[in-house]
């Protein structure tokens, strides 16, 4: 593959109008033939959007936190802070950066100190983590060859599905190429000093609150919600707020000079986060080990065919471990006048379907072939090991 090189550029980020157009290979459709997963090629052509519009003034006082991070863009001169943590970045920043040296870069969103920091050294230990402001731009940092690899949660076993980065899997050509689980312990942090009885009020991200409601209920403190967990914490530290905690990890205690008032504060023990690792290319699917499969298509209306897509993984005993409808997004609406009785109109839905098998496997190869035959979209969005290590 190709790319033009892009020289690090110093002083200010570019503003979004500045970024000049890239030119790279980008993965194409991948379908199954002879028993191999095999990926097309083709020129894209990235050119850069014009500036976004200026975001709306937002109310002042109930939201002065998220306030913050509009007014004060991430910095790290905080307690406990070190000057070699990563700034974050974002999509006016990706061309300002470029992969240097031999250590896999592996983009994740949110701050130093988020749970997707974690997850991204535990799926790739030793590399180096890239933080990202939005899931959006951990997707474009990939294609446009300034990370390596991204890590991003796609669901949790108490919030459930991560929407946005599902309808992000679609608009992107990139590839699952593993996956990893990483449980999420929840901590109460407040500066130094301070008590958990002087708490007026904690900040953390929306999920974050509702998965530490009974702890915070009884605690009696108003809930604010920000973007991530590390970022209520950098707010607190930066702040230096005395009656203010938030909910994150016990690492962004560390990173943001923070004290640990309470640990482990989830209503549920078992609070697992599933995260994809994600990648240009696909790799090779073996049948030596465990290997689970995901693939996205879309239907007639009509009844019974939702049951007749699934029914070709059960008749070649498929085991299926997760099924997600999104409505389409270019075609959300379908009007149907051959009733008789007028124009009927019926959601239009893509099906993302995990199963368990390698696209080396027979069985699957058949059922994916089977199908097509009446799907009227397929793709395959990566057939990659199964993570089978301790949460």
């Amino acid at each position: 593959m190709v790319s033009t090189s892009f020289p690090r550029a110093s002083g200010p980020p570019l503003s979004d109008s500045l970024v000049t157009r890239q030119l790279i290979y980008r993965p194409g459709s991948v379908r199954v033939s002879h028993g191999w997963l095999r990926s097309d090629f083709r020129m894209a052509d990235f050119s850069r959007r014009h500036s976004l519009d200026e975001m709306k003034m937002r109310k002042p006082r109930a939201v002065d936190a998220e306030r913050f991070f509009v007014e004060n863009p991430p910095t790290h001169n905080v307690p406990g802070d070190s000057p070699t943590l990563p700034r974050p970045l974002s999509l006016a920043a990706l061309s300002d950066s470029v992969n240097e040296g031999s250590r896999l870069r592996v983009a994740y969103q949110g701050l130093p100190g988020a749970y997707s920091e974690a997850a991204a050294e535990k799926a790739y230990p030793g590399c180096e983590p890239v933080p990202c402001e939005q899931f959006d731009t951990a997707f474009n940092a990939v294609e446009r060859w300034l990370v390596d690899r991204a890590v991003l949660p796609i669901e949790n076993s108490l919030g459930g599905s991560i929407h946005r980065n599902y309808d992000l899997l679609i608009r992107h050509r990139l590839h699952i190429v593993g996956e990893v689980q990483l449980a999420v312990r929840h901590c109460l942090l407040a500066n130094h000093g301070v008590k958990i009885e002087d708490l007026k009020r904690v900040i953390s991200h929306p999920q974050a609150l509702a998965q530490c409601e009974n702890t915070l209920t009884k605690l009696g403190v108003v809930r604010e919600s920000v973007d991530d967990t590390a970022g209520s914490a950098q707010f607190v530290a930066v702040e230096k707020l005395q009656d203010t905690g938030a909910v994150a990890s016990a690492r962004a205690a560390e990173v943001y000079g923070l004290n640990i008032l309470a640990h482990n504060i989830q209503d549920e023990s078992d609070n697992v986060t599933r995260f994809l690792m994600l990648a240009r290319e696909p790799i090779i699917p073996g049948v030596d080990r465990p290997f689970k499969t995901s693939i996205v298509f879309s239907l007639e209306e009509g009844p019974g065919i939702l049951f007749k897509a699934l029914a070709v993984f059960a008749m070649r005993q498929v085991n299926l471990t997760k099924i997600e409808s999104r409505p389409l997004k270019n075609r959300p609406v379908r009007i149907d006048d051959e009733t008789g009785n007028g124009a009927q109109k019926y959601f239009d839905y893509l099906f993302y379907v995990d199963f368990e098998a390698s696209m080396a496997d027979l069985n699957a190869q058949n059922a994916l072939r089977n199908l097509r035959e009446f799907a009227t979209y397929l793709r395959v969005l990566g057939s990659y090991p199964r993570d089978m290590g301790q949460v």
